[in-house]
């Protein structure tokens, strides 16, 4: 039969060092009997691919997947995790409410604890139903196809949310990640002109932190 097999689920997250933007994780799952499709698309690594493609392979992903799972973290729950030293705790225990959220057998989970296995315990304490296998691997965005499908939803929906900011705040905002200069000029002038961060915005994150901990500074 065409939908023979085990449901195979794959897990990855984008925006986790982001400075601007939400964290977002995604799951998909596929009957194992479909994986040659995945194979033929194309589909690899998101950070692999142009936009151009990630969007073509999207719209495929969602025709072909069995299930798909999203969650968004905003920029107030991370920095309640970072603030407490707990990012990896988050995003374990967001990573189980999507694979609660998805019909699989067998799950693969990039990891990014340096501890994949301890990573999978984390895991494992927030599911409500038991997958029948759950791996928690490094790179497994490269390495299993499952997992690459998970990265192109997970990256698209969070384009998708970053260009909501753009339309609404102006272009200039970068691509959110601290490394891109033009994000970190958009925010050092929000917080020059307002004397704050914009709400959009992780004020956890060093850089931000210390404009901020500058323009306290200054009205003192």
């Amino acid at each position: 039969m065409r939908n023979s097999g085990i449901m195979i689920g794959g897990v990855d997250e984008a925006g986790r060092g982001s400075i601007i933007g939400p964290l977002v994780v995604a799951g998909v799952s596929v009957r194992e009997s479909k994986i040659a499709d995945l194979r033929q698309m194309g589909i690899r690594d998101s950070k692999a691919l142009t936009r151009k493609a990630r969007a073509r392979l999207f719209e495929e992903i969602i025709r072909v997947a069995d299930s798909v799972c999203v969650h968004k973290v905003g920029p107030l729950e991370v920095d309640g995790s970072v603030s407490v030293r707990g990012l990896n705790k988050l995003e374990a225990r967001v990573m189980a409410a999507v694979i609660d959220g998805m019909e699989a057998d067998e799950i693969y989970v990039d990891s990014c604890d340096v501890n994949p296995a301890r990573y999978r315990d984390s895991m494992q304490q927030h599911l409500v139903t038991k997958p029948r296998k759950l791996h928690s691997m490094h790179h497994a965005d490269s390495s299993n196809i499952v997992v690459s499908a998970a990265s192109i939803v997970a990256k698209i929906t969070r384009d998708s949310e970053i260009q909501e900011i753009r339309n609404t705040y102006g272009r200039g905002i970068g691509s959110g990640y601290p490394s891109d200069e033009k994000t970190m000029r958009f925010i050092k002038r929000w917080v020059a002109k307002n004397g704050q961060a914009p709400e959009f915005a992780r004020k956890s994150w060093k850089p931000l932190r210390i404009m901020l901990e500058q323009a306290a500074q200054r009205r003192l």
